[in-house]
């Protein structure tokens, strides 16, 4: 009877450390925290959306797959997605991002982000998503982002980025997104950024206008299809034009002609008038 009583507290005891020990949160991944901690520090919140990003949190942000940080998404206590699109920040990039190393995707559009594109951004290896659109960042694509193998969504339109587009962008196999649109690059566009799938290409003109600098297919298409259509006005104003010409000078040789049947008609009868009856 004594064992058994003794087993029942001992059977007790575990289950209540057991329940501790899950009850007791577990600590951030260093590499998270510090990630999460920098990239707060370089951006300003004017709206305060970002009120609950405290180092209290950084120190703890996940638990399993829930996540105590707005914009945040976790995956086994792991920060893996990043949206903080549309919230008024200003700041920049922080180049110590590359320290969350599970980060699958990363969207900052919308906002007022300037600087650069940090290089630093090569190291997260498992970005999948990278969505800067729509911001003033400026400086040169950094061809760094190659050494991201596992893109599938490139998007930077709409900022100041200068310079040519990286060649070794081109070479992201799983690539199928990519917009570079309303920047201030120059340079050819990358042949393997342009090749043709089938009868189309890779990515079509909409990802590449509005950067002046910028010139070859599928750029040089569109611009020779657009000059056609131009051309095609041209003509069809001048045609246009010649049948107008065409038909006002008919027109008035009819008339004239009517006018001057008349008269005629008018001269006979008077003619015929005044000469004698036989």
């Amino acid at each position: 009877m004594a064992r058994s009583h003794r087993f029942s507290n001992r059977l007790l005891l575990f289950i209540l450390l057991t329940l501790e020990t899950a009850q007791r949160p577990t600590t951030a991944d260093p590499n998270d925290e510090a990630c999460l901690k920098n990239l707060r520090e370089s951006i300003q919140d004017p709206a305060s959306n970002l009120r609950n990003w405290t180092n209290s949190v950084f120190s703890n942000p996940c638990s399993g797959f829930t996540s105590y940080l707005p914009g945040a998404t976790c995956n086994n206590g792991r920060i893996y997605k990043l949206s903080l699109a549309n919230l008024s920040l200003r700041g920049t990039i922080s180049p110590f991002l590359s320290n969350c190393t599970n980060l699958q995707s990363l969207d900052l559009s919308s906002n007022q982000i300037s600087g650069v594109i940090p290089p630093e951004i090569q190291y997260l290896v498992n970005l999948a998503v990278l969505n800067l659109s729509s911001n003033y960042l400026s400086g040169e694509i950094t061809p760094q982002l190659a050494l991201c193998a596992y893109l599938n969504v490139i998007d930077l339109h709409d900022n100041q980025l200068s310079g040519s587009i990286p060649q070794q962008l081109g070479l992201l196999a799983r690539l199928s997104a990519f917009d570079v649109s309303n920047n201030k690059l120059s340079g050819q566009i990358p042949t393997y950024l342009s090749n043709r799938t089938g009868s189309f290409p890779r990515f079509n003109a909409s990802s590449f206008v509005g950067n002046k600098g910028l010139y070859g297919y599928p750029l040089q298409e569109m611009m020779m299809k657009s000059k056609g259509l131009s051309v095609m006005a041209i003509v069809g104003i001048g045609l246009g034009s010649g049948v107008a010409s065409l038909m006002i000078s008919f027109t008035g040789v009819c008339l004239w002609l009517r006018i001057t049947e008349k008269k005629m008609v008018e001269e006979e009868g008077k003619i015929s008038q005044s000469m004698p009856d036989y």
